[in-house]
C-alpha cells in the first residue's frame, strides 16, 4: 500500500501546484473593472435588443397601416411588411451583438458561407420563393380571382411565398408550385370588369336570316345581366352542310357571366323555335337490307 501511495505522489503534487496556480490567477483579476466593463456591456446590448424589437414592432405595424391606407394589394402589403421586420430586426441583433464587444464582421462571413451552402441545399425552394416574389409584384391574380393556370382552373385563395392556393368550381383544392407558375400561361378573366359571351346558333337555308338576327339581338337586350355597352352584335360566321352559323356577342359582368350565358343559350332556343326559325341538327338515314333467300328447287 505504501507503493502505492508513492506511485501518485507526484501526480497528486503537481495537481495541487496547478490548483495553487490557478488560485492566484483568480485573484490577479480585477474583478470589479471586468464586471464594471462586460457588465455595461451587457445591458446595453439588452437594453438595445428590447427597446429594437419594441421599434420594429412598431414601424412594422405603421407600415402595415400606410400600405392599407394606399390600397394596396393585402397580399403584398403582408409581403412587404414581412420582409421589412425581419431586416429591421436584424440590424437590432447585429447593433446589440456590437455593443457587447462582439465582432460582427467575421459573422457577416460566417453567414454569408452558410447562405450559400443552404441555398445549393434548396434551390428549388429558392426558385419558387422568388417566383413568389414576382407574383405578388407584378400580380398577374390576385385572391380571388377567376384563373386559368397551366390548364389548371378555379378561383386564387392565396398567394403563399412557396405556394399559389386555389380552389375549383368543384371544389377541388389546387396547390400550384409557384415556380411553376412563373412560366405557365394564365389566363385572368377577372382582371377587367367584363367578359365576353360567345353563343353560336345554326339556322336554316331557307329560313329567314334576318329575323334570326333580329330575334337574337331581342334576346340579349331583354336580358338584365347583358350591358349595353358595348352593345351586342349578331355576325354571320360560317356557311356549313345543312345550316347558317349565326354568332352572338355580348357582355356581362363577370360575377354574372354564366347566369347571364345560361340564360341567353336557353331563350334561343325558345325564341327561334317560336318564331319559326328552324335549328337544323344532325340527323342519318339508316336502310335496311335483307338478304334475298335462295330459291328452293323443284322436287
Amino acid at each position: 500500500m505504501p507503493a502505492a501511495l508513492s506511485l501518485f505522489a507526484p501526480a497528486t503534487e503537481a495537481t495541487r501546484h496547478e490548483a495553487a496556480t490557478l488560485i492566484r490567477d483568480v485573484r490577479g483579476i480585477d474583478w470589479l473593472n471586468l464586471l464594471e466593463t462586460w457588465g455595461l456591456r451587457l445591458l446595453a446590448a439588452i437594453a438595445i435588443f428590447v427597446i429594437g424589437r419594441w421599434l420594429v414592432r412598431r414601424l412594422s405595424n405603421a407600415l402595415d397601416r400606410v400600405l392599407g391606407r394606399a390600397n394596396v394589394d393585402p397580399t403584398l402589403g403582408g409581403f412587404l411588411r414581412n420582409i421589412a421586420y425581419a431586416v429591421m430586426l436584424v440590424l437590432v441583433i447585429f447593433t446589440a451583438l456590437t455593443a457587447l464587444g462582439i465582432p460582427t464582421t467575421s459573422m457577416f462571413a460566417m453567414l454569408g458561407a452558410a447562405g450559400l451552402a443552404v441555398g445549393l441545399a434548396i434551390k428549388d425552394s429558392l426558385s419558387n420563393i422568388a417566383a413568389g416574389v414576382m407574383l405578388i409584384v407584378l400580380r398577374p391574380f390576385r385572391a380571388g380571382d377567376h384563373v386559368v393556370i397551366g390548364g389548371q382552373e378555379g378561383i386564387v385563395q392565396e398567394i403563399r411565398v412557396f405556394q399559389t392556393w386555389l380552389r375549383s368550381f368543384d371544389h377541388r383544392v389546387l396547390i400550384l408550385p409557384n415556380s411553376q407558375i412563373a412560366t405557365a400561361e394564365i389566363i385572368n378573366y377577372s382582371m377587367l370588369p367584363l367578359r365576353r359571351m360567345e353563343v353560336s346558333v345554326g339556322v336554316g337555308y331557307s329560313d329567314d336570316l334576318k329575323l334570326a338576327r333580329t330575334l337574337l339581338l331581342q334576346i340579349a337586350r331583354d336580358n338584365p345581366l347583358i350591358v349595353d355597352d358595348p352593345a351586342p352584335v349578331v355576325r354571320v360566321m360560317a356557311l356549313a352542310d345543312s345550316s347558317i352559323t349565326l354568332t352572338l356577342h355580348a357582355f356581362a359582368r363577370n360575377e354574372d357571366y354564366m347566369d347571364a350565358r345560361s340564360q341567353v343559350v336557353e331563350a334561343v332556343r325558345d325564341v327561334l323555335t317560336a318564331n319559326g326559325i328552324n335549328i337544323p341538327f344532325p340527323q342519318r338515314d339508316l336502310h335496311l337490307h335483307y338478304p334475298t333467300p335462295p330459291p328452293t328447287s323443284a322436287s
